[in-house]
């Protein structure tokens, strides 16, 4: 049984990582946040110590090295976008391997930097990438794999999950912390397409806002038009008013259904992760260039089927 540790612990996603710990058999001895909202704790792992102050939360982890039986394996990363880099290096200089949330850092620069901190170590940063092993995708990039090695797919990306006004008063709607909607919404999917159309050969924005974003990419196997957004007023006819998130795939005119299958997404990448088979840092560099490129983009003219749909029509409103 390992001993992890969760620095982030008040946060949305903190959940599906303690009960991953909890479902592959280990033990969450510690969990830190400056916010105290964690009762969700009580229903995983009520006996976890907890911390407000990040001082108490790195003291009490160096007094569980005194002793084989309690000291921490793993460190588990949900904080804020922009203290990503500085909690995985502490969880490295800690002595353990570190499992963090996207996007892992934002610059391939610090990709870099951590590999360093790895060296210097001897342990593992691993990043979560579950997309990679939704059964959807995994069919999708096969069928991709068999067809004609020559044949580019026409892909059309679209995600809008609506936001409220907390939205812009949080860290989230800050981009010095969240660095942005394409990045903090947007990373997975890329990583996705990687995963599943090759190297990325172009990357062009047609449009970057607050609340939106929209572009171009090309890969190896595919050609891309996609649309971001966490704007209500962007949500098609069809589900305004009753669903607050529209997800489409569209692959040369046929839908990627993979709205199910989420459930247990991170308990599988701790799994993968335990046994050995977890992504590291240079998986993650593909996705974290592509968002590097698109934060600082200056967005080129909106002309031509390069274009998402949904750019489009608000042009020609």
């Amino acid at each position: 049984m390992k001993n992890f540790a969760l620095i982030g612990a008040a946060g949305y996603i903190a959940p599906r990582h303690m009960r991953a710990i909890k479902d592959t058999g280990h033990h969450l001895a510690v969990a830190y946040d400056v916010n105290d909202s964690v009762g969700i704790i009580d229903s995983i792992s009520p006996q976890s110590e907890f911390f407000t102050e990040f001082e108490r939360f790195q003291e009490h982890a160096y007094q569980l090295k005194r002793s084989p039986a309690t000291a921490l394996h793993y460190v588990a990363i949900c904080s804020p976008n922009h203290l990503h880099h500085a909690h995985i290096a502490a969880g490295l200089r800690l002595g353990c391997d570190v499992i963090c949330e996207k996007p892992l850092v934002p610059t391939p620069e610090l990709i870099d930097e951590l590999a360093l901190v790895e060296q210097e170590t001897g342990r593992r940063v691993y990043n979560i990438l579950q997309l990679r092993h939704h059964d959807a995708i995994l069919k999708l990039k096969e069928k991709v794999a068999a067809a004609d090695p020559t044949r580019k797919f026409d892909v059309e990306l679209t995600y809008i999950t609506s936001r409220g006004k907390w939205y812009a008063e949080s860290w989230k709607g800050d981009p010095r912390k969240s660095f942005g909607v394409a990045t903090n919404i947007g990373v997975h999917f890329f990583d996705m397409l990687h995963f599943i159309f090759g190297r990325l050969q172009r990357n062009v924005v047609h449009h970057s806002a607050a609340d939106k974003a929209a572009g171009y990419l090309e890969y190896e196997r595919a050609r891309v038009r996609w649309f971001l957004s966490i704007d209500a007023n962007d949500l098609p006819d069809v589900v305004k008013g009753k669903k607050p998130t529209f997800r489409s795939i569209d692959i040369s005119s046929e839908q990627l259904e993979f709205s199910e299958g989420f459930t247990d997404l991170h308990t599988t990448s701790y799994r993968e992760i335990l046994a050995g088979r977890g992504y590291g840092l240079e998986d993650a560099r593909h996705c974290i260039e592509t968002v590097n490129v698109i934060r600082s983009a200056a967005p080129a003219p909106a002309r031509g089927d390069e274009v998402h749909p949904f750019i489009t029509q608000r042009m020609s409103a």
